[in-house]
């Protein structure tokens, strides 16, 4: 298995665009919203993904950590097609940081 970063994919976007989209009905003032995605992927062909890790940067003015949490929670597991797709296959995980502006 090989381990590499993933520049583009389209659980990705998916995903921005549901946090993004939860965080403004929560009111949350975020500004950026980067997500660095890690993979596994088999090492023979079609060399499918095994594992795929989220990192989530959030940053915005007075962001409650919680609501950011849960709007991942929300976009990877209710919301976003991709990962409902993802997931029968691959093993999905994430992790975050949320960065204030003054």
């Amino acid at each position: 298995n090989s381990r590499r970063s993933i520049r583009a994919c389209a659980l990705c976007p998916c995903s921005a665009y549901d946090v993004v989209m939860i965080l403004g009905r929560q009111r949350q003032a975020l500004t950026d919203l980067r997500i660095v995605a890690e993979a596994q992927q088999a090492s023979e062909p079609p060399y499918q993904f095994t594992e795929i890790h989220l990192h989530y940067i959030a940053t915005g003015r007075n962001l409650d950590p919680a609501k950011v949490e849960r709007a991942i929670h929300l976009s990877e597991d209710k919301y976003c097609s991709v990962a409902a797709t993802i997931k029968g296959v691959a093993t999905l995980t994430h992790s975050y940081e949320v960065h204030q502006e003054a």
